[in-house]
C-alpha cells in the first residue's frame, strides 16, 4: 500500500474516532469541563405568548383565584382591572428565581401626566418594582418610566404602546442570596423584555426600590411572593403565568 493510501487511511480514523467522541459527548457523557451533560427535559412552548406546559398560570382570565384579594378586582371578558382604591393583590404562592410574563393595558382615555398616568406596579419578591405606567409621549422622572426598576434604573429604550394598547413584560428574575448570617452573597439580576425588546439586561438590583429610601438589602427568605399594585388607576392585566428556574 502507497504511503499516499496509508495517511488517507489514517486522517479516516482519526476522523471517525472524533466523530464517535462527539457522539459519545452528546450522548451525556462527561465533556472537557469535567460536568456531566443529561438530555433536557422536554417542554411544550405552547402557542405565541400563551403559558408553556410546565408554566404555573397566575391568571388564565376566568378567575384570580391564586391571588390574595383577588375577590376586589373585577375581572371581565378575560381581563383583570385594578381595583381601585381596593388595594393590590398579591399570590399566594411564593416563588424564587423565575420567569414572568405578564400581559397589561393602561387606560385608552388618557387623564393625568407624569405618575398620575396609568400607574402600577409589578413586584418582584413583593419588593422589587418593575414599574407599569402609561410612557406614550408622557414625560417623567427616567427611573420611574414604563420598564423602570423603580427609582434605581430606567429602562434602555422606551418600548412603551400607545394608551389602552396590550403590552407584555417577559422578565427572567435571579434572586438575591444570603448566607446563614444574613450578609448579602449575590444581589438580585433582572433580565425585561418590553413589546420584545431587552430593556434591562442582566441588570443589578440594588435592593428593595422605593420612592423614598436609599436601596439597601435586607436579609428575606429566598422565595417570596408576587404583587400588583394598586396605584389609584383602572389598569388592566391578562395572560399572566411564571416558569420556576
Amino acid at each position: 500500500m502507497s504511503k499516499r493510501i496509508w495517511v488517507a487511511a489514517l486522517v479516516a480514523l482519526v476522523l471517525v474516532g472524533a466523530g464517535a467522541a462527539a457522539l459519545v459527548l452528546l450522548k451525556g457523557q462527561r465533556c472537557p469541563d469535567g460536568e456531566a451533560r443529561t438530555e433536557p427535559k422536554i417542554v411544550d412552548p405552547g402557542d405565541a405568548g400563551g403559558p408553556p406546559s410546565d408554566a404555573i398560570v397566575l391568571f388564565d382570565g376566568r378567575d384570580l383565584l391564586e391571588w390574595e384579594n383577588g375577590e376586589n378586582w373585577p375581572v371581565r371578558n378575560g381581563v383583570a382591572t385594578v381595583g381601585v382604591g381596593k388595594g393590590g393583590i398579591t399570590t399566594r404562592r411564593a416563588f424564587g428565581d423565575c420567569q414572568l410574563h405578564i400581559e397589561w393595558a393602561t387606560p385608552p382615555v388618557v387623564s393625568g401626566s407624569g405618575q398620575e398616568r396609568g400607574n402600577s406596579g409589578i413586584y418582584l419578591q413583593e419588593r422589587y418594582e418593575i414599574q407599569v405606567l402609561d410612557s406614550y409621549q408622557n414625560s417623567t422622572y427616567p427611573d420611574g418610566q414604563a420598564a423602570a426598576i423603580y427609582s434605581q434604573w430606567p429602562p434602555l429604550v422606551n418600548a412603551s404602546r400607545k394608551p389602552g394598547e396590550w403590552q407584555t413584560f417577559d422578565i427572567v428574575f435571579e434572586a438575591p442570596r444570603f448566607d446563614g448570617a444574613g450578609k448579602l452573597t449575590r444581589p438580585a439580576y433582572i433580565t425585561l423584555l418590553h413589546n420584545g425588546l431587552v430593556v434591562h439586561n442582566h441588570r443589578e438590583i440594588l435592593g428593595p426600590t422605593s420612592w423614598s429610601l436609599s436601596p439597601g438589602y435586607k436579609p428575606h427568605p429566598p422565595r417570596q411572593k408576587l404583587h400588583i399594585q394598586d396605584h389609584g388607576c383602572p389598569v388592566r392585566y391578562r395572560n399572566i403565568w411564571i416558569r420556576e428556574l
